[in-house]
């Protein structure tokens, strides 16, 4: 009787194997865990690297389960990130909307891929998101960030492939004894 080899490893699911739905307080706790994320203090090469945690797994939620997550639920919390990060009211409501808007639009696209390629197309999501924050800020009168800003969303797609891997670990099937 091993325990261990019926816990699913920490690889990504392949193509054939079939996940389970996922369940939605862990869908729910996810997003919580981002915000607290989002919301800790950082300075210096932590702030410049630090991606937006709560796109990230919104958008990973909007392509793997949008069934509970879509544009309503982004819009919902990108006006709870707006209150929470005291920005202009709606940007990240705009931004978060478009995000899932287009997780959905290219939902079947991404999944066909694997995990490193998914990672590109993630990148053009979230400069495409972080590029609607810049420009309502920049409407509403901030003056024009440092070329750092273009760095978050691309480290945020680096962290795709393992956040993926994280993310899917509960939903793997565990290997019955018939298999072992």
């Amino acid at each position: 009787m091993r325990i261990a080899a019926r816990v699913p490893s920490f690889t990504p699911a392949r193509p054939e194997e079939i996940l389970k739905p996922a369940k939605p307080w862990f869908v729910v706790l996810t997003l919580a865990l981002a915000f607290l994320v989002n919301t800790l203090p950082a300075s210096g090469v932590a702030l410049a690297l630090k991606p937006d945690f709560v796109a990230l797994v919104l958008l990973y939620w909007c392509i793997q389960a949008p069934r509970f997550v879509g544009v309503g639920v982004a819009w919902t919390l990108g006006l709870v990130m707006d209150v929470v990060d005291a920005t202009l009211f709606g940007q990240h409501a705009l931004a978060y909307a478009v995000l899932a808007y287009g997780a959905e639009f290219f939902r079947r696209r991404v999944l066909r891929f694997p995990l490193w390629q998914q990672a590109a197309q993630v990148a053009a999501l979230l400069v495409a998101c972080a590029a609607i924050v810049l420009a309502v800020r920049l409407i509403g009168g901030a003056p024009l960030p440092r070329w750092t800003y273009a760095v978050p969303p691309i480290v945020g797609a680096l962290l795709w492939p393992p956040l993926s891997v994280v993310l899917q670990w509960p939903q793997r099937p565990r290997a019955s004894s018939s298999t072992l």
